[in-house]
């Protein structure tokens, strides 16, 4: 059995049933080059400080930078014996350069190391999650330009409300992701923040320079509180809860696409490329696809409440139940990754049904809201300008009538305010160009929209 690190104090090894119970390597060794590359640093620190020659840290450099090599070329074996990545290394390193490699560990403790390996590895996949969607919302706002002019139903309630723009309604989750990808960045300001040299809890004795290793690690800033320091997750926490957001907003979409692609809507045509079979009726194409996105977004909220509940109870500082916030993180950031890259993908094929998408926007008396309104600028109260459309909408639905079909007379029995040019304004495409508020649905609007967006995207 290996000597743990702590042997000196034991009289008895440890349960093998203990070993495999405890061990993270199994999942935390994707850490290994942000543990490498914060070993590097913390070694050139200590040399510069006189805790370490320069000889021994020139040693200890190029074992871990063949150390690296030998992971990544897949020579390097992970021992659960070992228990995490970051003895691995220090194991392999000693076994490599010999009791030199024990220096390594001067003035550090695993407590802030670790927190130091999942600080990089957020910074990264922080980084990496904001370039995805940034992909993501550049095809939804060409798809919106080029999809300018085309009208469709608007809902509230998942009832025909108001005729808006196509583009509007994809312009609509373009904001969504863009402000999902402002959380992101803005997260970065609290990630990048070294936290190495808080040691076990209590900081130390040695003459360490923390500046120095948060400028060869490119961190804006060092944690001030060593107690705080080994303790704090919130920086897992945050990015949880930020692809927590992220993942309902897709899930919103993804039910959209998949009502849409339905017969009842026909309102899209997905690619075979993006959807599925049936196994017994062959008709059948089925949007998995959107549904497992819409599915996945009940994992990711699950491994934010995972997280949120381990800490809860937590005394200061360190305390192992916090070894459990890693494959929570793992496991949300690789669907995050690939459910923003296959949506991308995805939308960018599919085809969105003109003559079905108009046709639906033209019915349901889509247009009521106007014929109020056209009544207010006639000088007729709201309220009562509401009572009188809708009485006049009753009419039509016992009538079996559309609104474009009631005639002059008809509308005049409602008001005597109501004079042919009505059927101007009841035409879903004058009620669209109507809406020309600041964010409205009018061609102008959403042209000023899309121009505004894809202006932000480019800074």
């Amino acid at each position: 059995m290996t000597q743990k690190p702590w042997a000196g104090r034991f009289t008895e090894a440890t349960s093998k049933s203990v070993e495999k119970y405890t061990e993270s390597v199994s999942f935390d060794r994707r850490l290994w080059r942000y543990d490498i590359e914060g070993s590097i640093a913390h070694a050139r620190m200590l040399a510069k400080q006189g805790i370490i020659a320069k000889k021994e840290a020139d040693l200890i450099v190029r074992g871990l930078k063949e150390i690296y090599q030998d992971i990544e070329k897949g020579r390097f074996i992970f021992c659960e014996e070992f228990e995490d990545v970051h003895m691995n290394i220090e194991a392999a390193l000693i076994k490599k350069i010999g009791d030199t490699g024990g220096k390594l560990h001067t003035a550090r403790s695993r407590n802030d190391q670790v927190a130091l390996d999942m600080r990089l590895f957020l910074r990264h996949e922080t980084h990496e999650t904001a370039r995805l969607l940034l992909v993501l919302e550049k095809v939804l706002s060409d798809k919106a330009e080029r999809s300018m002019g085309v009208i469709m139903p608007g809902y509230t309630h998942t009832q025909r409300a108001q005729p808006v723009l196509l583009s509007h309604h994809l312009m609509a989750y373009a904001q969504m992701f863009d402000r999902d990808r402002q959380r992101f960045s803005d997260a970065l300001k609290r990630i990048n923040v070294l936290p190495l040299g808080a040691c076990a809890l209590a900081g130390t004795s040695l003459p360490i320079d923390r500046a120095y290793v948060a400028k060869l690690l490119g961190f804006d800033k060092v944690s001030e509180n060593s107690i705080d320091t080994v303790s704090d997750r919130d920086a897992v926490i945050e990015y949880l809860s930020c692809a927590s957001l992220l993942m309902m907003h897709v899930s919103r979409l993804a039910e959209e696409l998949v009502l849409w692609s339905a017969e009842e809507f026909s309102f899209i045509e997905m690619s075979d490329a993006y959807t599925t079979g049936s196994s017994l009726m062959p008709q059948k194409k089925n949007p998995d696809v959107a549904e497992l996105m819409r599915g996945r977004t009940g994992r990711v909220y699950g491994n934010l409440v995972s997280l949120l509940t381990m800490m809860k109870g937590l005394p200061l500082s360190y305390n192992r139940d916090m070894q459990e916030d890693k494959e929570p993180l793992f496991d949300t950031v690789d669907t995050i990754k690939t459910t923003l890259g296959i949506l991308a993908e995805m939308f960018g094929s599919i085809k969105f049904r003109k003559d079905r998408l108009e046709s639906s926007a033209g019915s349901g008396y889509s247009t009521a809201t106007d014929i109020a309104e056209y009544l207010v600028r006639r000088g007729m109260p709201f309220r009562k300008a509401h009572e009188v459309t809708g009485r006049l909408v009753r009419y039509a639905i016992d009538n079996s009538k559309t609104l474009k079909e009631l005639t002059l007379k008809e509308y005049a029995s409602f008001s005597p305010l109501i004079e042919s040019d009505i059927y101007r304004w009841i035409d879903e495409g004058r009620s669209v160009a109507a809406k020309d508020s600041f964010g409205g649905t009018s061609p102008g609007r959403v042209r000023e929209q899309i121009r505004a967006f894809r202006k932000r995207l480019k800074n």
